[in-house]
């Protein structure tokens, strides 16, 4: 497991009757690696997986992994409301084929660092395959700070990443600091992917590659290769959907968002709904004023990209 480049956090495509559609992830997985995304991580809070039931999400990682058909890690997310169930999901997620975990705090119950040090290292225990813990405080209440990453990493040797949503980035120079190169640390704040490349992290997590993965890709590669002038050209182009993974409708606003690019549906799955009146009306116009000043990357047309997702 590689944990490098632009690896999208995927969402979830539903049916009219809001069943799981595998039709569209499989082809959405194939467009993104196509792309130039170097993963797939399935099942996060952008994909839904509080609404998922065990079994469907034992579907889903099926249909990724059949997607990739090895040319890309396949991820997956592990939360469960408990942690023989995260157990469980991370048993069946590497007999599947998964090539790493991402391991979450268990749903609604915050504890202290001594519950959820033993929630984690239970996951961690219960497969060989490389993992990333996913620190997101203000999404989750749980900080995983960084000398407590450090003991996780201490004790067990197949942490080998984390993915930090502190919405602070000196979390990166701290992190690196403790665990030196034994860990890599994944950005997952949208809006904060060149500041966290410039003090170390080696992949993006990304909530809006589902929606211009190429941009994305070539973002994230200008800013490790330091070309500041190119990489703020299109930072500065992309931020107003960058910022819309940071705020609490994020899954409706990223859905919407593919949506309207022509590579995914704007429906979610109750009880999220989708966004509604002026709410839509101004997020619309975000959207589309940003497509329609794409800049030069390379991409295909957006009709190709949508008759390849089939949505």
């Amino acid at each position: 497991m590689d944990w490098k480049g632009v690896m999208p956090a995927i969402t979830t495509f539903f049916d009219e009757s809001y069943r799981v559609d595998h039709n569209c992830i499989e082809r959405h997985c194939r467009w993104l690696l196509s792309q130039g995304c170097t993963g797939i991580i399935a099942l996060g809070t952008l994909g839904e997986g509080a609404t998922l039931t065990f079994d469907e999400k034992l579907e889903v990682l099926r249909t990724c992994v059949r997607s990739a058909e090895g040319r890309a890690p396949v991820v997956a997310g592990i939360s469960a409301l408990s942690t023989p169930g995260a157990v469980d999901l991370a048993r069946e997620a590497a007999d599947l084929g998964c090539d790493g975990l991402m391991i979450l705090p268990p749903y609604v119950y915050q504890g202290d660092w001594r519950e959820m040090k033993t929630h984690v290292a239970a996951v961690l225990d219960a497969v060989d395959i490389s993992c990333m813990l996913y620190n997101n405080p203000i999404a989750y209440g749980t900080d995983f700070l960084p000398a407590y990453i450090r003991e996780l990493v201490g004790e067990h040797q197949n942490l080998h990443a984390v993915k930090e949503s502190s919405m602070d980035v000196r979390r990166v120079t701290a992190i690196r600091a403790l665990a030196g190169d034994r860990l890599e640390v994944s950005i997952g704040v949208d809006d904060l992917v060149v500041e966290a490349v410039g003090v170390g992290a080696s992949s993006w997590v990304s909530g809006l590659a589902n929606v211009l993965p190429k941009e994305s890709v070539n973002l994230f590669a200008l800013a490790l290769n330091g070309e500041r002038e190119k990489t703020f050209e299109l930072y500065r182009w992309f931020l107003p959907l960058l910022r819309m993974d940071t705020v609490t409708k994020f899954v409706q606003l990223i859905k919407l968002a593919q949506s309207e690019a022509g590579v995914g549906s704007s429906r979610v799955r109750p009880p999220l709904l989708e966004l509604a009146g002026t709410e839509l009306k101004d997020a619309r116009n975000t959207i589309n004023q940003v497509l329609r000043n794409r800049p030069n990357v390379g991409l295909e047309p957006a009709t190709s990209a949508t008759k390849r997702t089939g949505t």
